[in-house]
């Protein structure tokens, strides 16, 4: 069965992808900048930390799939620069979220990105969320990727930095598959500076972090290896207001203020894990309630930086029971559920609160 192509990023005929925009903008300084940046992030992952290959595709192959998340990190990017006003675009995506115009300008923008990899078969997002055929030909392509081209958007018109998220499954399809089964996950950071934090699982689970540097046309490693310590007392409280209603979550955001942790929440998601990262400690929660029902979709969004979190050394956990969101099923594109990342030692405190364990 041939799967869907959505018409605002049909692939014939194609206007010049957003790939190539640059300030300057004749297209032979476009490709110059595209070439740049391709090789400089290739080199970064063939020098540094050596891609392996898997059933049906070869080290190469992943590289090119990297680089393409490269290619979609730095056309958002230009977007974002020339970004005004974030105003609707009038339509809903099939998950019945109002859309803004950047996201589905930052959304097809992606898909470009990915279509002239020529390694991707399918992809899915936050705001196109089916199985699309981005293959170069019926049949080719070796991996799908879920995506969410913006999250953050709704603190946006404050210019708080926001971001993008990126999970790659081998083979033709997402549904049915656990985040465990991710060869390479990477989240992109939109805000002084324009960085890729990307998870590798194998051969040794790693996570690193490129900045995109000289004009935008090349990406410069800035942090070869990303671990989280073990404990650090630094705080994200996603979906507070379900403490209103869900007592542990309240016990537990009252022992992180008696412990005199640091609160560092953006209301994005990424740029509160990024802050992890950054200081190599702390915890990210988001949980829900009767009242506050959990949003975060497994696809798009925690499965991607769950991956990336454990390559760096840290922990995840359901919400609600202990087990690694990386072993979540997903059955549903649009499947929800709360989180809890971090250090080991601080997710541990999560569950003992949250679960009743190790009191």
């Amino acid at each position: 069965q041939q799967l869907p192509r959505p018409s605002s990023h049909s692939s014939s005929p194609k206007p010049p992808s957003n790939c190539d925009r640059s300030p300057m903008s004749t297209p032979s300084s476009a490709e110059a900048a595209r070439a740049s940046r391709v090789g400089s992030l290739g080199s970064i992952l063939r020098s540094h930390y050596s891609p392996v290959g898997g059933f049906g595709f070869g080290p190469d192959d992943l590289v090119r799939a990297i680089c393409a998340l490269g290619e979609a990190t730095a056309s958002v990017a230009s977007i974002m620069r020339e970004h005004v006003k974030t105003d609707k675009a009038g339509t809903t995506n099939s998950s019945g979220d109002d859309q803004l115009k950047l996201d589905i300008e930052c959304d097809g923008a992606v898909f470009d990105a990915i279509r002239e990899s020529g390694v991707y078969a399918v992809a899915a997002s936050e705001e196109t969320p089916t199985e699309t055929d981005v293959s170069p030909s019926a049949g080719d392509g070796r991996f799908s990727v879920g995506f969410d081209p913006l999250d953050g958007s709704s603190i946006i018109d404050a210019n708080f930095t926001v971001g993008g998220i990126y999970g790659v499954w081998p083979g033709t399809r997402l549904l049915g598959r656990t985040g465990r089964e991710q060869v390479a996950a990477a989240i992109s950071l939109y805000g002084p500076r324009t960085t890729l934090v990307v998870g590798l699982p194998e051969p040794t689970p790693r996570a690193f972090e490129v900045t995109l540097v000289n004009g935008g046309t090349e990406w410069e490693l800035s942090r070869d290896d990303i671990r989280l310590k073990p404990s650090g007392k630094v705080f994200a409280p996603g979906n507070l207001r379900a403490s209103n209603d869900n007592a542990k979550y309240a016990a537990l955001i009252n022992h992180w203020i008696e412990e005199r942790y640091t609160l560092r929440y953006t209301g994005g998601m990424v740029p509160d894990v990024c802050h992890m990262f950054a200081k190599s400690k702390g915890v990210f929660s988001n949980v829900s309630s009767e009242k506050a029902r959990a949003k975060l979709r497994l696809l798009y969004e925690v499965a991607p930086i769950g991956l990336v979190v454990e390559c760096a050394g840290g922990e995840t956990t359901h919400e609600a029971y202990d087990r690694s969101v990386l072993e979540e099923r997903i059955d549903d594109l649009d499947k929800r559920l709360g989180v809890c990342f971090g250090s080991k030692e601080e997710v541990a405190i999560y569950k003992k609160f949250m679960f009743g364990e190790g009191s």
